[in-house]
């Protein structure tokens, strides 16, 4: 770390004008290539798959995704010639679309509202709803939409028209984060504008250049609409936090008397090697996601570890090549005035050590055992609402109220009933009329099924070798009774298909969804294990210890538990409804706790190394005395982290705030709460008492696990000894802007 801080130091421009040339030369290739984001929830193992592996075979025009035209009459009804002749000339613009096989008109299907006023008309594709692009979405959203609207009220629904719907907040969600952040940097800094600006400035760099590899990435995988929100959520979070932590050892550094060069050095030697290792763990939590063998989130892995790993590099490179710029001005301008004479008292002041948490490591030191037992107990609390968690993904209903998927929701609910919006597909394999007759029989019963509103007659492929029905159901995608109904429906299929060659699959948008929800569920628990038990031997390398990782396991899952309950209060019971305005509570969309769980235990470890990192120098330093070491530790990173949390907090929170994706408010609100509870409560409660009650047991490692385990140190191997404090004179900054 030494030499790479030196060499980006003396070398800061070139390093400075790579970076710049890297975002420019990323970005304007992303721009030109255009992304495919993307939606993809099949397994080829389940139902739902083999269902649509029936259709792609024997109904060729038909094996793409299937969507809706909701089209309304706003004077009359659908019958009167003159609404119906828009609705015929509109619909056949739409059949004319290269990527459409076709299109059903509501005149044709019969599916018009009692008081004829709402009709749904059904598009066919000629791929699946993840091949479509966004282009191609936005194409049909538009020439469906070109009805004269004065006659007519158009809608769409679908999968492949999410797509091609911009539900996302923009860039204004981000910028009000960076605003938020530069606040409490500017705070934090002693009023140091140029220093709150640094960590900014690396982060925005390295999220820019990220987020536009996650564009490109999306040709390779399937890439959800949301991952490039999230990888901004997460890495201005934690790229800030990088950028935090080795400034602020920089500055403690330069007051006490290093040159800006050596400054440098020192902090990257210390802070960056916690900031390498804190990296290091976000992207194994991450990149843990592939243990699933779930491809729906390779691209969400990927692409965030992406941005992950360029704001540590940008934190470890661009940074100290930053610091050369700005000289002794990484300082506010009352602390430089007292450099050439500054006392050992006043630099001691300032290595972090502020009355406040001088005072507050020494209560916990005191009362570490009562104070373990109030802070486990307030996670608790906030966790149990987690044991009644649904799991489910979330329907066109919790749209934004302007889109047109969550108005065409409406109209279909208001038309038809709920269950219109996710039909199941029921799929038969035929072999021979006999087999033909049986699902004939089976269809026909399924029209006196409790929660079927209405089933549409078969059709036979071309081949003759398989049928579909469209069976609606009469409450929403998302609601339990749906999926009781799939599983009942699935329940009758092997004495339905006894004794014959006929195969019975249920599949469609809704059942796929159902589906996914059970495969992630189960495969859970494996990706947690992985998870922790690579996290856990990371840190044991670090620290050389088996009570600080398996502590630091424990409290983080707590954490996670914690962001879960508060989410499950939040989005499922309704709580913040009125605050965030979504539009009903549901269930919490299936793959939240995997991600949270993912991102979170990576996050949750930054404080973790940081921390420790610290009392572990503590330790070495303070010839084996355990209390000393832990309240030091405490004393000296309790501001930082705590800033560091209430820039993550407030980020998150902006997120929440200004975002209309519920998907990206879920993650907000998790976010936010997990880091109130692991910045406030575990860092600067609970770990500590646990570590004074443990005492020098911390420390401990059995001899044969210390021969095997790899040594990783974070700290210098010179720790011990003195600061040296060279003859200098004051340092100009060549910070071009002063």
């Amino acid at each position: 770390m030494a030499t790479l801080a030196r060499w980006c130091f003396r070398h800061r421009k070139l390093v400075l004008l790579t970076w710049l040339a890297a975002l420019v030369l990323v970005a304007g290739v992303a721009n030109a290539v255009g992304s495919t984001y993307s939606n993809n929830f099949s397994f080829p193992s389940t139902d739902s798959s083999q269902a649509l592996a029936v259709v792609k075979a024997n109904f060729p025009t038909q094996s793409g995704d299937s969507d809706q035209i909701v089209v309304q009459a706003k004077t009359g009804t659908l019958a009167s010639p003159a609404t119906r002749a828009v609705v015929n000339g509109t619909l056949a613009k739409v059949a004319h679309l290269p990527f459409v096989t076709g299109v059903t008109s509501p005149y044709a299907s019969g599916l018009i509202s009692k008081d004829g006023t709402i009709g749904l008309a059904t598009v066919q594709l000629d791929l699946q709803a993840q091949d479509i692009s966004t282009a191609q979405a936005k194409k049909l959203i538009q020439v469906a939409q070109s009805a004269n609207r004065h006659v007519l009220n158009v809608q769409l629904g679908g999968a492949a028209i999410q797509v091609g719907e911009n539900q996302g907040g923009g860039s204004s969600d981000f910028i009000v984060g960076v605003l938020l952040a530069l606040v409490v940097l500017y705070f934090a800094f002693r009023r140091s504008l140029l220093s709150a600006l640094l960590p900014l400035l690396t982060a925005v760099i390295a999220i820019g250049i990220g987020t536009s590899l996650i564009g490109l990435l999306s040709h390779a995988f399937a890439v959800p609409q949301f991952a490039t929100q999230l990888a901004e959520l997460i890495s201005l979070g934690v790229g800030i936090d990088y950028s935090l932590f080795i400034v602020n050892r920089h500055r403690r550094e330069l007051l006490l008397g290093r040159s800006p060069e050596e400054a440098a050095v020192r902090a990257l030697n210390t802070s960056g090697r916690a900031v390498f290792v804190a990296g290091l763990t976000v992207c194994i939590a991450l990149l843990g996601m592939f243990a699933l063998g779930l491809s729906f989130l390779y691209g969400v892995s990927l692409g965030a570890a992406f941005v992950v790993v360029l704001t540590m590099l940008s934190a470890l490179t661009l940074l100290p090549a930053m610091l050369g710029f700005y000289g002794n001005k990484a300082l506010a301008r009352r602390d430089r005035r007292v450099l050439p004479g500054a006392s050992a008292s006043k630099a001691d002041a300032e290595r972090g050590k502020s009355p406040f948490w001088s005072w507050w490591a020494a209560i916990v030191e005191r009362r570490s055992a009562v104070l373990s037992l109030v802070s486990l107990a307030l996670i608790v609390v906030v966790a149990l609402p987690f044991f009644h968690i649904r799991l489910g993904l979330a329907d066109s209903g919790e749209d934004p109220s302007n889109s047109t998927t969550r108005m065409a929701y409406d109209l279909l609910a208001k038309g038809f009933g709920p269950g219109f919006n996710g039909p199941l597909q029921v799929v038969g394999k035929v072999n021979g009329p006999t087999d033909l007759a049986r699902f004939d029989t089976f269809v026909a019963g399924l029209d006196h099924t409790a929660g079927v509103a209405r089933v549409l007659p078969p059709r036979t492929s071309p081949n003759g070798k398989a049928a579909v029905s469209f069976v609606y159901p009469a409450y929403s995608p998302q609601a339990p009774q749906t999926t009781a109904l799939v599983n009942h429906i699935r329940s009758e299929v092997p004495g339905a298909t006894s004794g014959s060659s006929l195969a019975i699959h249920v599949g469609g948008e809704t059942a796929a969804g159902i589906d996914f929800s059970k495969v992630l569920t189960q495969k859970l628990p494996l990706f947690v294990v992985v998870i922790v038990v690579l996290a856990f031997l990371l840190l044991a390398a670090v620290f050389r210890s088996l009570l600080v990782p398996l502590t630091a396991s424990v409290m983080n899952i707590l954490s996670i538990g914690a962001a879960l309950g508060a989410i499950t209060a939040a989005f499922q019971f309704g709580w913040l409804q009125p605050v965030l305005g979504f539009a009903k509570a549901g269930p919490i969309e299936v793959y939240l706790p995997v991600m949270m769980f993912a991102v979170l235990f990576g996050l949750s470890m930054d404080y973790e190394v940081f921390l420790v990192s610290r009392m572990h120098e503590e330790w070495i330093v303070g010839d084996g005395d355990n209390d000393a070491a832990v309240t030091n530790g405490q004393a000296e990173t309790g501001r930082v982290i705590t800033a560091a949390g209430l820039i993550m907090i407030l980020v998150f929170l902006s997120f929440s705030l200004i975002n209309n994706a519920l998907v990206i408010q879920e993650f907000g609100i998790g976010f936010a709460v997990a880091i109130i509870i692991d910045a406030f409560v575990v860092r600067t409660v609970l770990v500590p008492s646990l570590m004074h009650v443990f005492g020098a047991r911390n420390w401990w490692l059995p001899a044969w696990l210390d021969r095997v385990l790899p040594t990783l140190h974070i700290e210098e191997g010179d720790l011990a000894g003195p600061p040296e404090v060279p003859e200098r004179e004051p340092v100009a900054s060549s910070a071009p802007w002063e």
